[in-house]
């Protein structure tokens, strides 16, 4: 196994089978420090059920069944909330909240890993770029230092810059003399003594959030709890991926759907409500690889699309409304006659959102992030 100083993976610091992938979460940040969580939605989110646009005269004949759920939040004259995301209604209405709808990355085809890839890597075709649109951002500012909740570190944060993974599981006694010994085997190496001392300390991090921790939290309030955690610690990360998964909804979609959307409504009102004061200074960004069919299929549910949703929360948005150039619903207003037509650039969105979030050159942004074209970022999504 080859050991690189900057990241080295360790097991058993639980006595269990958790996974933990730790370079150092190193300096210390003031606690106005602004924090960043990217939750990439893996499977496709079908942005035209999470926020229906109702306002559209062929909402209901396109989308059939689809179209006529029951207690639509109201956002505007156009769009309405899918009623499984109550909590995040009230981070709108607390103007905190902000949706891009009819968005997309460059990518066109409808391959759930080429799709990701492109949206992770920031690339304009996918597996042209072998590292993250996050990890080069982190290298525009010192201390933007990140943590992925996951087994491994997901591509976005893929790079030359340090970033510390970790797993959500159930809360594990901490193994002591096993890490005694572990020690002890490392204290006269250089090089591993100082990375398995991160490893511990992150481990124990972790283990000291974890404490109090319902035994019923469902997977959303653990990542929540966690990465609330890790993000409030004096020495800290101020980077944070979520992965969530399971949005793929060929068959089925009601009941499907509604679940999927009522765990991200906790995840999120458990970020804001586990950072407290810390959320005023905060930026979740919510993203899919793509969208799904306008219409139904013969399973109850909708295949692969192109344009969905991006979704923006957090102290620092100028939220309380959803940014459309609605394309419309007929037939032949759909991308390929099948197809909610992306008007918004999804690289745009993010640069955009990203630069004023951190108070960042918007145009040198976009350029790390998006190397592989001119990306124009789309501005106003911050307070100022």
């Amino acid at each position: 196994m080859n050991v690189n100083r900057r990241q080295i993976l360790y097991a058993g610091l639980t006595g269990g089978a958790l996974l933990l992938a730790v370079p150092s979460l190193l300096p210390a940040h003031p606690p106005g420090d602004r924090r960043l969580i990217f939750i990439i939605q893996r499977g496709a989110l079908d942005g035209l059920q999470a926020v229906p646009p109702v306002g559209d005269p062929d909402f209901g004949g396109m989308r059939g069944v689809l179209g006529e759920v029951a207690g639509v939040q109201k956002l505007d004259s156009m769009f309405g909330l899918h009623p499984s995301l109550a909590g995040v209604g009230k981070i709108y209405a607390q103007k905190q909240a902000l949706f891009v709808h009819a968005v997309a990355s460059p990518y066109r085809d409808r391959s759930h890993f080429d799709g990701q890839n492109v949206l992770e890597s920031g690339g304009l075709q996918p597996f042209d770029m072998d590292n993250g649109w996050l990890n080069r951002l982190m290298g525009l500012e010192s201390g933007l230092n990140a943590v992925s909740l996951s087994a491994g570190v997901p591509l976005a944060l893929a790079g030359p810059n340090t970033v510390a993974s970790f797993e959500p599981a159930p809360v594990g006694r901490i193994n002591q003399p096993l890490l005694d010994k572990v020690s002890a085997l490392y204290a006269d190496d250089a090089q591993l003594h100082p990375l398995w001392e991160e490893a511990v300390d992150t481990r124990k991090l972790a283990y000291d959030i974890q404490q109090g921790e319902p035994k019923t939290a469902t997977q959303a309030e653990r990542l929540a709890r966690l990465t609330t955690g890790f993000l409030k610690a004096p020495n800290g990360p101020r980077i944070a991926m979520i992965e969530t998964q399971q949005w793929d909804t060929h068959t089925q979609q009601i009941s499907r759907l509604k679940n999927q959307l009522s765990q991200f409504d906790l995840l999120l009102t458990g970020l804001q409500a586990g950072l407290g004061d810390m959320w005023k200074n905060t930026l979740v960004i919510a993203a899919t690889e793509f969208g799904r069919t306008v219409s139904i299929n013969g399973t109850g549910g909708t295949d692969h699309g192109t344009g969905s949703v991006a979704m923006l929360f957090g102290g620092t948005v100028a939220g309380g409304r959803v940014v459309a150039d609605w394309p419309g619903l007929k037939r032949a207003q759909q991308q390929d006659g099948r197809d909610l037509k992306p008007t918004t650039d999804l690289h745009a969105v993010i640069s955009g959102a990203v630069a004023d979030h951190f108070g960042l050159p918007p145009s040198k942004v976009a350029q790390t992030l998006f190397p592989e074209r001119s990306v124009t970022p789309l501005r106003d999504l911050i307070r100022t």
